[in-house]
């Protein structure tokens, strides 16, 4: 299952040369993250409630093509590992325009999260602690290219 999330580039998001600053891809996937647990019906403030948090432990970022003030940028989502202890978001990031199926992104990223209770900030795993995301991330689960189920 891939979650398509709008951001439109805002002035203040850009630097000197006039395109997006390459830190705030981070915060476009961050909301990418949050619409896509949204789209799949187990919203962050879920986790939240249940008394745990989901930090990041890894980040990465591939960029391309430049996006400047005005554009909106559309924010492809998707699992592509899921296990007990960690969870992989895709993030494939497109100007509004481009054909997602066809044409090759402006940048590419992937974020590694792990579950941690809020009380103690220690790790604990998913498939014990909210079983229910763990299945739905198991049914959209869409592992890339080589890698199985």
């Amino acid at each position: 299952m891939r979650v398509c999330t709008p951001i439109t580039i805002r002035y203040a998001e850009t630097d000197m040369m006039g395109v997006v600053y390459h830190a705030n891809y981070l915060l476009y996937f961050e909301d990418a993250r949050t619409r896509f647990l949204e789209a799949i019906g187990l919203p962050y403030d879920h986790i939240e409630q249940a008394g745990y948090m989901s930090p990041v432990t890894h980040f990465e970022c591939d960029y391309g093509a430049p996006l400047r003030y005005g554009d909106t940028a559309i924010v492809r989502t998707r699992i592509v590992e899921s296990r007990p202890v960690k969870t992989v978001y895709a993030y494939e990031v497109f100007r509004e325009g481009q054909d997602l199926d066809k044409e090759k992104p402006c940048c590419t990223g992937r974020s590694t999260h792990c579950l941690v209770d809020a009380a103690t900030f220690k790790p604990v795993s998913l498939k014990r602690a909210i079983p229910e995301l763990y299945e739905r991330y198991l049914e959209v689960l869409e592992p890339e290219e080589g890698e199985s189920r």
